[in-house]
């Protein structure tokens, strides 16, 4: 009859044994255990699964890694303290980082800046610092409309460069540069490395996704930094709380003072009053006429219950429709809407996601340009563009109109 030892033994020796199962380990028949490969790597003790190291030998089962070890030791007995300093001391790994050649690298802005405002200074010395006394390009947005855009490219870039001197040569004012992938792909042409990015602290995450989805495959750079110029605060006061929307709005309620604080002081009066009339002349707004009904329009931070409502009741932004983001200028179609953000395609299947508060309805029905792109003709149905393109392929050099415009209507 067994003792109460033996059944305690037994019992485990099994538990032992059933772990050692589950790990596909083979017994040595004296207790110990062996993986796969025949190395010793546990023994069963006080009824308990033991691991060791690869290099014990228990057994004779195991390989003797660690003799081998020990005798290029005794023979060699301070050659392991002398390569060890010298192998970990190379500071010149982080050269390349801090020695980057200036032509490699490139810094660019991209942004609507419609109007300028005495805040878009922050944005372009933050992008000063940046490109660390290397190339810098700023570049204005093309698009024009009259809710949110109002100066046409031209009008803006010339007021941007008489507000901020310093950054004269650095605005540039190039009419194929309509998206941040139009400057991106222009920079890797000419043969830049490296870029930097600057934007405002709201469009960091926006711009970080969409140039690092697409390096590889529509530009090739080493790196590409997304830098934030800044966290602003709407509700501040002074050049802070300075926006485009807020000088929109005040050009839309004929506040010219309100209009001034958003302009440095190196303006005169009269070039501050001359660009009040240009924005609301480009907004089509009358003399005294306040439009607050729209505001969610021209200035949608300001207006946000507007715009929620409107995007909610399916009046704007409709699956299918054309918009254009107004931070990047890519211009795609409505494939999904979601709570506050749509998800939108370009021409060239490009994916891209906008808030609603950054987009605007596309229309090109007076776009008269061959090319709406570089190197992309202008194929939307309606414009004057693609009816020229349509006339070139087919050799057509005259169109009559046989409407009959007195036909009466039923």
């Amino acid at each position: 009859m067994k003792s109460f030892f033996q059944f305690l033994g037994e019992a485990g020796q099994s538990q032992a044994s059933m772990q050692a199962k589950k790990l596909n380990l083979k017994s040595d028949g004296h207790g110990g255990w062996l993986d796969s490969r025949g190395e010793f790597v546990a023994k069963t003790e006080n009824g308990k699964l033991v691991f060791y190291d690869k290099g014990r030998v228990e057994g004779g089962k195991d390989r003797p890694k660690d003799t081998a070890k020990k005798s290029s030791e005794a023979e060699k007995p301070q050659e392991k303290s002398k390569p060890e300093p010298t192998l970990k001391k190379p500071p010149k790994v982080e050269q390349p980082i801090d020695t980057e050649k200036v032509g490699d690298t490139l810094t660019v802005s991209f942004g609507r800046f419609n109007p300028p405002t005495v805040g878009h200074e922050k944005l372009l010395k933050a992008a000063q610092k940046a490109s660390q006394g290397g190339d810098l390009k700023i570049y204005p947005s093309r698009t024009q409309d009259p809710k949110k855009n109002p100066l046409d490219p031209d009008m803006k870039i010339s007021y941007m460069r008489r507000m901020f001197p310093d950054f004269e040569e650095n605005i540039i004012n190039d009419s194929d540069m309509k998206t941040i992938f139009n400057v991106l792909v222009a920079a890797d042409e000419v043969g830049y490395k490296n870029v930097n990015i600057v934007v405002g602290s709201d469009r960091q995450a926006e711009f970080e996704n969409l140039a690092q989805k697409y390096n590889g495959e529509l530009y090739n750079f080493d790196i590409i930094r997304v830098i934030s110029a800044g966290v602003r605060d709407a509700d501040a006061e002074g050049v802070e709380g300075m926006s485009a929307s807020k000088m929109r709005k005040a050009a839309m309620d004929d506040d010219f003072e309100s209009f001034r604080k958003g302009t440095p002081k190196s303006l005169s009066d009269g070039e501050t009053r001359a660009l009040f009339d240009a924005v609301r002349q480009g907004m089509g707004s009358k003399k005294k006429k306040k439009e607050v009904s729209e505001l969610w329009q021209i200035a949608p931070k300001f207006d946000t219950k507007g715009l929620r409502e409107n995007y909610v009741a399916g009046l704007i932004y409709r699956i299918g429709d054309i918009v254009e983001n107004l931070n990047t200028g890519l211009v795609g179609k409505i494939i999904r809407r979601g709570t506050n953000h749509l998800i939108c395609v370009t021409e060239e299947d490009y994916m891209f996601k906008s808030w609603i508060r950054d987009v605007m309805e596309y229309n090109e029905r007076k776009m008269d340009r061959l090319m709406r792109v570089p190197k992309k003709p202008n194929t939307l149905v309606g414009t004057g563009g693609y009816l020229k393109n349509a006339m070139l392929a087919t050799g057509t050099t005259n169109i009559k109109n046989f409407i009959n415009k007195y036909k009466k209507k039923k």
